[in-house]
């Protein structure tokens, strides 16, 4: 085998040794006598303008430096080292965040959490919704920026429609990828787990008339538009949110670990489907909120996940986060 194909061949096993490894954590949990703490709230509320972002937790999963240090891929020294910095009690916590955007009389959900994919410490958007005063039936639209479980996994509530009034959106190329069946067969083993689940959370909605497709950056609601930023996924998306002059982006998984990848956007996790499609989609976006003073929503930043990027010293990124977590 020539060099590009020893290197295609490296990084199809580390895509599947992450994928592996993300279905691994998703199904059994924390390892073993990893410390809880739960969260002690898991609703934050931000005006954009004369809209309503709020971030609705997950829940997390607690990790060591060294099983996060495996799923990064980049300068090992320099990976080991902002880990070691960022974490100094060799411990962290992968969080998932989903955003519930209040515009006028409409609610969007984008993203949905795990559901009951995750561990026990996940599955608690749906709670947290109800903390923050609305009830599952009240959401109009779910914007998915991926459809990997922990973002997809929600959409379900035992095998009905968790959001029974809701129109789900995705990028098509997003869901010609996940949901075809001819993909799923030619996909290696630790991968299959993805593809069955993004077809079983979202053959519900499909069924009832209840999906729809976008191609393009476009508008999907006033003030609401869909960027493509594809690398993590096929179709990986984020949104904006842009009210009388203030913007959020909600970028799904541009950041992972934050420690790392806002210093150093060149490194990429196993999740990624196309890590250096993934690298350059990081670096883009981050220039642009850092540019135009955007907040940005994350899915795996730490609670509340919402912030601000300014550009570090050493070429790379800083994250501002918002204010401690707090439920106005």
């Amino acid at each position: 085998m020539n060099k590009a194909g020893n290197r295609r061949q490296m990084r199809l096993q580390a895509v599947i040794f992450g994928l592996a490894l993300l279905f691994l954590n998703m199904t059994l949990g924390l390892a073993a006598g990893a410390a809880v703490t739960p969260l002690e709230k898991g609703v934050y509320r931000m005006r954009v303008g004369d809209v309503t972002v709020i971030t609705l937790s997950d829940g997390f999963n607690q990790r060591t430096i060294e099983q996060q240090s495996q799923l990064l891929h980049g300068n090992r020294e320099r990976i080991e080292g902002l880990l070691a910095n960022a974490y100094p009690n060799e411990e962290l916590q992968s969080t998932v965040n989903a955003f519930l955007i209040h515009a006028g009389a409409k609610l969007i959900l984008v993203d949905a959490g795990n559901g009951d994919l995750g561990s026990p410490t996940m599955g608690k958007v749906i709670g947290n919704l109800r903390a923050a005063g609305y009830e599952p039936g009240q959401v109009d639209e779910v914007y998915i920026t991926h459809m990997h479980g922990d973002h997809v996994g929600g959409l379900l509530a035992g095998t009905e429609r968790a959001f029974p009034n809701a129109t789900v959106y995705a990028h098509k190329r997003e869901a010609d990828y996940w949901l075809s069946d001819a993909n799923r067969s030619a996909a290696p083993a630790a991968a299959q787990r993805t593809f069955q689940v993004a077809k079983a959370t979202l053959t519900p909605y499909i069924n009832a008339g209840k999906f729809r497709l976008f191609e393009g950056n476009i508008s999907l609601s006033p003030g609401i538009r869909a960027e493509a930023l594809f690398g993590h996924t096929p179709g990986h998306v984020a949104f904006l949110v842009e009210s009388k002059g203030t913007a959020m982006v909600l970028w799904g998984d541009i950041v992972h670990v934050a420690g790392v990848q806002f210093t150093d956007p060149n490194v990429t996790i196993a999740y990624d489907s196309d890590e250096p499609a993934a690298a350059e989609a990081r670096w883009r976006i981050l220039a642009v909120a850092a540019k135009n003073n955007w907040w940005i929503g994350g899915a795996h930043l730490a609670f509340p996940g919402i912030g601000q990027v300014q550009a570090g010293a050493d070429g790379g990124y800083v994250f501002v986060p918002a204010e401690a977590p707090a439920d106005e």
